[in-house]
């Protein structure tokens, strides 16, 4: 009984900690004891060159660890011993990781992998960042078991590191090279029967996989390895599921750059895949992999239509199961199963685009599974849509009281909305036996936009409800203005019924909120984001007749009008508005092309312009004095600045409303910069090659080459193999009776210039010729017709006219001053110097400087050739611009980071030729576009290239941009000084670094 009791109040000294765990702590202390100190300038650091010592060492650590369970070392006593050791065994592990003796390397990667388990996160949490250098430096020329277990620990230490200490790591790893040591590692296909091999493979590959998730520019090196892709490629048709899974995630961290999701589109093998894997036959963990590499792929339209060009409706049926195929325990879902859920719904947003897919997700009931998730008890005749929809509203309220997959309804609110948006009146008889569910759906939808209303689209404090709110606005929205006739009437029907109680003081409140947004000069996203959700709602009545004049008669139109005012003024932007799809992946991607959404980040001055035009465009307020005030604009600027947003860089969407609203002012079609300056060649007709003649005999001198691409059909239709002289006979177009010399100068206007401001009595007419004409953009702006939710913005290109179908046409060669090859030639001529084939109406037109040498009457005027003095790169760039107002860009994002310096100044020179021909041929736009881009690409490189880009730009006389170079210089003015480099500029240049280099230290 004694010994007990002493036993016992040993146990309660030592803190419960067994004796055996102690003496193995001594003796830890005793081996570290056995190594030195010494400071570096950062700290203590231990070390030794003894490797009996080393391998000591960590057989102590290794015992100490081995002994330590998850009880004790949640113990304060145990917790106390370990802050007082962890420090004393990183320090020992770093060192002798980094010493690299193999008979020691190979035991040390395993006990690392024992330290990560043992100690507690929170205490191993400051050292973690100490073991990534020494680990990453093992990760080439070892044991498979050494790779293995160092491939395992990153991964566990990378997963716990927060964003903060992501600089700091990519410093590791691109001082280490450590990404190509594991590309170059894994460059070989292990032996099927290799087991060791075989996982030393996978663990690599999912440490390679964390790392292109988490850091963009280790991407590509990967997805330009062409020997590591094909062995991927190899590896990913192996029936073993775990192989597949760690492959498809480094897919996934590939194709999160845009450049290897390209590379990855091209390989048919692979995509079929990532489909098979979606299937609901896999096992949940592969088929989430499958789900998140499509996601990848599908970041934009282009990357979706190519994978759905080989594989569309195994991707649908596969996203149908993965929204259907779940089931509940106790009410409850399994994670697993809910992650598949969310990944599907996300990868259903690829609704947002048109395409065949539509006609799947209706083939495959998607109403159907949408219902499932809002409501797991619906009766049959609720969900079938048997029910009156007075019987429908009190069954839906009661389903949406529920707490049901309340985190997916915004998911199924996009795509009910996108559904809407993208089903066209051709597929009506696709949506018969869908009726009853979409009816249910749409009273769901719109008793979640009442709701959202009645908050006021305020935030709350449940990011999911406010979520939804936004997103059951937007799908409601989408609903309404649907070009199918049946969802537009339904949702217009039911959210009439809904709002016969409270409607008119839900707008009332709408309306004061945004005339009390439009009066703010501060405002925060919050208030951004209630804007957004009563402006939507304000959009919705004013798509709803019942509503449209009580609308009206509570100032709306000015409310509206000054709400556009105050989004102009204040330039205020918001991305995704209503949407959750948003920023899950985007925060992570690189190289992607910036291709915005319809809406792009624009939806509150797209939406303010929507209502506006509804209203508008009413019958109660057509012929209505309707007052500018608002704005703080009068008409004409108000027209001005819908005409700047068509010729703008804006969203497709904010385009089309402008161009929508202009109709409103008698200004029909789509201005642009490009037809500005075409249009002035319509009443200059010096190049007119043609003549219109009407049957009055009236006639107008036109360009065959504009009206070959603005407006085809006028032209007579010829041959595909029409020589040159056959052209030169048709110069004359005779037209009908029917086309009086309004219309036709009105049509013609269009055609150059890109609109038309046709007299009222005309519209009628001359929509029937634009008609005829095939002119479908022009005939539905004529007609005030609404835009189509994600139909593209008519573009103004003349870039055809460049190819074998415009060059017949061509009276002019623009001649570059070198030959790019000895084997270059021309399709069209047989000058063998490198030109391009070009006319006189678009040159003259875009540049005043060839105009004017057009028209000198001197003996260049009488030349068909005209010699440029830059590069054909160079001239290629500029030919381009004269076409279609844009200039290609170079390489940017992962290529141009892995370039090198002769490589990048190649890429760029043709930009500083193009900044010093501008100043010649007075093209400002030009010089600036280029300016811009080689300051960017300067910003994004070392000093070598600015060095070289100075030297440059001072041949050119291009002292702004050397400047700018010398600026960028001087930061590195004694590593120049010491180096050398200086010395290969001229003096005055190195003189402009040393007088960059004092102005910016005495700043200091």
């Amino acid at each position: 009984m004694k010994s007990s009791k002493q036993a016992a109040a040993k146990a309660d000294n030592s803190g419960g900690v067994s004796a055996r765990v102690q003496t193995l702590h001594q003796r830890l202390h005793s081996a570290l004891g056995l190594g030195t100190r010494f400071h570096d300038g950062k700290g203590w650091k231990w070390k030794t060159t003894d490797i009996e010592i080393q391998r000591h060492v960590l057989r102590s650590i290794s015992s100490f660890l081995d002994s330590v369970t998850p009880d004790i070392s949640r113990h304060s006593v145990v917790k106390v011993g370990f802050l007082d050791s962890v420090a004393d065994i990183v320090g020992a592990m770093v060192w002798i990781l980094q010493y690299k003796s193999q008979a020691a390397v190979s035991v040390a990667a395993n006990v690392v992998l024992k330290l990560m388990n043992a100690i507690p996160k929170s205490i191993m949490r400051p050292y973690l960042l100490d073991l990534v250098r020494p680990l990453l430096s093992l990760l080439c020329g070892y044991s498979l078991e050494v790779l293995t277990s160092c491939a395992i620990a990153l991964n566990m230490i990378l997963s716990r590191l927060t964003v903060k200490e992501d600089p700091m790591v990519w410093e590791m790893l691109n001082d280490s090279n450590s990404v190509h040591s594991l590309v170059n590692s894994l460059s070989d296909v292990p032996g099927s029967g290799d087991v060791a091999s075989m996982e030393c493979f996978l663990e690599m590959v999912s440490l390679l996989s964390t790392i292109l998730h988490r850091w963009p520019r280790s991407r590509y090196c990967v997805w330009s390895n062409v020997k590591f892709m094909e062995v991927l490629g190899i590896m990913i048709q192996r029936p073993e599921f775990s192989v597949k899974i760690v492959v498809m995630k480094l897919y996934a961290g590939v194709a999160l750059c845009g450049n290897g999701a390209k590379k990855l589109l091209q390989k048919e093998e692979v995509l079929g895949v990532m489909v098979s894997c979606m299937d609901k036959t896999c096992p949940i963990s592969l088929r989430l992999e499958g789900f998140r590499l499509a996601r990848c792929l599908a970041t934009n339209k282009e990357g979706y239509l190519t994978m759905a060009s080989l594989f569309c409706e195994p991707i649908v049926k596969a996203i149908v199961d993965g929204m259907s195929g779940w089931s509940l325990n106790s009410r409850k879902m399994d994670d697993d199963q809910l992650s598949l859920l969310v990944e599907a719904c996300q990868l259903a947003c690829i609704v947002r685009w048109a395409g065949e897919h539509h006609n799947y997700f209706w083939k495959h009931d998607i109403c159907y599974v949408l219902l499932r998730l809002l409501s797991e008890n619906l009766s049959d005749a609720s969900s079938q849509g048997f029910l009156l929809l007075e019987e429908q509203i009190p069954v839906a309220k009661e389903a949406l009281k529920a707490d049901f997959l309340i985190t997916i309804r915004p998911y199924i609110w996009d795509i009910l909305g996108w559904l809407a948006a993208q089903c066209t009146n051709g597929i009506n008889h696709e949506l018969s036996s869908h009726e009853g569910h979409i009816n249910i759906l749409i009273t769901f939808a719109c008793l979640s936009f009442v709701d959202s209303i009645q908050k006021g689209g305020i935030i709350v404090n449940d990011v999911t409800e406010t979520s939804e709110g936004g997103s059951a606005t937007r799908a409601v929205l989408m609903m309404i203005y649907s070009p199918c006739k049946y969802f537009e009437s339904k949702a217009k029907q039911t959210l009439s019924e809904i709002l016969k109680h409270g409607g008119k003081d839900y707008l009332k409140q709408i309306l004061r909120y945004l005339s009390l947004i439009s009066s703010r000069k501060v405002f925060g996203s919050p208030d951004v984001h209630a804007a957004g959700v009563n402006l939507m709602a304000a959009t919705c009545y004013s798509g709803l007749p019942l509503y449209q004049s009580p609308m009206i008669k509570s100032g709306g139109v000015t409310v509206l009008m000054a709400f556009i005012g105050w989004c102009m003024k204040h330039d205020v932007h918001v991305k995704g508005l209503g949407l959750v799809h948003h920023g899950l992946i985007s925060k992570r991607l690189c190289c992607w092309e910036d291709k915005e959404d319809w809406e792009g980040d624009e939806m509150l001055l797209l939406c303010g312009l929507w209502g506006l035009a509804e209203l508008l465009f009413s019958e109660f307020v057509l012929n209505a004095d309707v007052s500018y005030g608002n704005m703080g604009l009068t008409e004409a600027e108000f027209v001005g600045t819908l005409k700047d947003i068509c010729m703008s860089s804006s969203s497709p969407g904010l385009k089309w409303y402008s161009a929508h609203m202009l109709s409103y002012f008698g200004l029909y079609g789509f201005p642009c910069k490009l037809g500005q300056c075409i249009g002035r060649a319509l009443h200059e007709n010096e190049d007119g090659d043609m003549q219109v003649i009407l049957r009055s005999g009236q006639s107008s001198r036109v360009h065959r080459v504009i009206l070959s691409i603005r407006c085809p059909s006028l032209l007579p239709p010829r041959k595909s193999s029409l020589q040159k002289q056959e052209v030169e006979s048709g110069k004359e177009i005779h037209l009908s009776s029917h086309v009086g010399n309004e219309e036709l100068a009105k049509l013609l206007e269009y055609v150059y210039l890109g609109y038309t401001r046709p007299e009222e009595e005309h519209v009628k007419k001359l929509k029937i010729l634009a008609k005829h004409c095939g002119l479908q953009p022009l005939s539905m702006v004529l007609s005030r017709s609404r835009p189509n939710w994600g139909s593209p913005f008519p573009s103004y290109d003349l870039s055809v006219a460049l190819t074998s179908a415009g060059q017949m046409f061509s009276d002019i060669i623009l001649e570059a001053k070198e030959n790019v090859s000895s084997s270059w030639e021309c399709t069209f001529c047989s000058v063998s110097r490198p030109h391009v084939h070009a006319h006189k109406v678009v040159l003259g037109s875009r540049c005043d400087y060839l105009r004017a040498l057009f028209q000198s009457g001197m003996q260049e005027s009488h030349s068909n050739t005209v010699k440029v003095p830059v590069s054909w790169d160079t001239l290629n760039k500029l030919v381009h611009w004269f076409y279609t107002e844009e200039l290609p860009n170079p390489p940017t994002g992962c290529p141009w980071l892995n370039m090198g310096t002769e490589e990048k100044l190649q890429a760029v020179q043709p930009y500083l030729e193009l900044c010093w021909i501008s100043d010649f041929w007075f093209l400002e736009t030009v010089g600036d576009i280029c300016y811009r881009v080689v300051v960017s690409h300067m910003e994004d490189s070392d000093a070598s290239l600015s060095l070289k880009l100075l030297q440059l730009a001072a041949n050119l006389s291009l002292w702004k941009l050397a400047e700018v170079a010398a600026d960028r210089l001087a930061l590195a003015y004694r590593q120049l000084c010491q180096s050398g480099d200086l010395e290969l500029l001229d003096e005055g240049l190195a003189e402009m670094i040393r007088a960059a280099s004092v102005r910016i230290s005495q700043s200091l």
